[in-house]
């Protein structure tokens, strides 16, 4: 009797493991876009930075950084090509058509030394306007304002600092990398 019930138990644990290996958590890699979406034409990111605006102080850290829309519209195709769930194609063979514009570039002063009060540590933000389009039906699929990407760094004449210290054109190229990274799961997340 002993040895049924064991052999009772020893089953029911093992279907157990069995059923909740099958169902799992919930978690997937691939992406939640629906399936007949497999390219994606990257419209070239228009600059529609105002550089004519007076200066006011919620303000005084807008700067213009030229090509900047450029390095933005590489790095996205570049990304799509790296996470593989769409194809970057050119805009007649594309399911979808993704819409950008680069609408401002600040550089904002994070932290001070106490005694001279240099900047020691900078943070890049860069906004941007995204539409994604349905090409075949030319439906808006989502669009968003101020959608952003940013990197922190400290200054390199920072002497005091123990934390990594960064070029600003790495800076730079480090937020548009994340700027680009945020675009493309944004794209393949549910809507």
């Amino acid at each position: 009797m002993k040895k049924r019930i064991n052999l009772f138990l020893f089953l029911a644990a093992g279907c157990f493991l069995v059923t909740t290996a099958l169902t799992g958590c919930g978690y997937t890699t691939r992406s939640m876009l629906q399936g007949h979406y497999n390219t994606i034409y990257v419209a070239p990111f228009l600059n529609k930075v105002d550089i004519t605006q007076e200066t006011f102080s919620a303000n005084k850290y807008r700067i213009y950084r030229p090509m900047l829309e450029t390095d933005i519209t590489k790095k996205v195709i570049n990304r799509y090509l790296f996470d593989g769930n769409l194809k970057p194609v050119k805009e007649a063979n594309a399911d979808l058509v993704l819409k950008g514009e680069l609408v401002e570039y600040r550089k904002d002063p994070l932290s001070y030394t106490t005694n001279t009060e240099n900047v020691t540590e900078y943070r890049i933000n860069i906004y941007v306007n995204l539409s994604l389009w349905d090409a075949k039906e030319n439906k808006l699929l989502w669009q968003e304002n101020n959608f952003n990407g940013n990197y922190s760094y400290f200054t390199p004449d920072n002497i005091n600092s123990a934390s990594v210290k960064v070029p600003e054109a790495t800076a730079v190229n480090n937020a548009v990398e994340d700027l680009a990274r945020r675009v493309v799961e944004h794209t393949v997340e549910q809507w």
